[in-house]
């Protein structure tokens, strides 16, 4: 099965996540299929706190990956945020 979910990078107390489209039997930080966006939980001042590749993420969702609890809020989040962007 194939799952979307986080993968953690950054430094120690600096954590800072890749979503990423894996096999459900890789390990958190092994070989992906796919990097469809990022997720930062302490963003700076001018950075981004998540950016995701919503066609991608859509594509693999209707060729059957599941995705993670934490990505399916994120992915909520973001297409909220983008439909007001829009409507702005």
């Amino acid at each position: 099965m194939v799952t979307i979910r986080l993968t953690r990078r950054g430094a120690r107390n600096q954590p800072f996540y890749h979503v990423v489209v894996t096999d459900h039997r890789k390990r958190q930080g092994g070989k992906s299929l796919e990097m469809v966006g990022f997720f930062n939980p302490s963003p700076r001042k001018n950075d981004t706190a998540v950016r995701l590749n919503l066609p991608r993420i859509d594509y693999w969702v209707s060729q059957g990956a599941q995705t993670s609890e934490r990505v399916a809020a994120l992915v909520k989040a973001y297409r909220k945020q983008q439909l007001a962007a829009v409507a702005a």
